[in-house]
């Protein structure tokens, strides 16, 4: 008998053991592991780190919510905060205080809270130091009535 028949007869052979003792286990594909939706964490209510703005070479291009980038509106981009988020920024240094929508995300590795509009920043008095501390209150999705018009 040549070996590949011998090979060939084997596995015929054995093919109803190996199918008849997986019948006892359960079957794995059918169980999803991790559920479908995931519910992103809701942000706290109140955050500190720091804050940066924009470079200039952003101007004009498109945010993560499809708006064109302008340093003359009060924005932000932020990797903790929603999306259409407002918040009041405040300045640890001098206590200055600006409220910003947030409509754009940081590079994924930029370990900086929020990143500023231009207007943002020279409202904060940090455009000279590049960075400066902060703390954050979410406000919510709901423009606030101390947002200035040209959001």
């Amino acid at each position: 008998m040549s070996k590949k028949l011998k090979t060939g007869l084997l596995a015929y052979l054995l093919f109803p053991v190996a199918v008849l003792g997986r019948e006892d286990r359960p079957v794995r594909d059918t169980v999803p592991s991790k559920p479908k939706h995931h519910h992103k964490a809701a942000a706290a209510k109140v955050q500190y780190g720091v804050a940066s703005y924009y470079a200039d070479k952003f101007e004009g291009r498109k945010t993560y919510t499809d708006e064109i980038f302008t340093q003359k509106k009060l924005t932000a981009a932020s990797n903790t905060l929603p999306m259409h988020t407002w918040v009041r920024v405040t300045n640890l240094r001098n206590h200055r205080t600006v409220v910003v929508r947030i409509n754009d995300k940081m590079h994924p590795h930029n370990k900086r809270l929020i990143d500023l509009s231009h207007a943002a920043a020279e409202q904060l008095g940090y455009m000279g130091r590049g960075l400066t501390r902060v703390r954050i209150d979410v406000l919510g999705k709901n423009k606030p009535p101390e947002a200035v018009a040209n959001n």
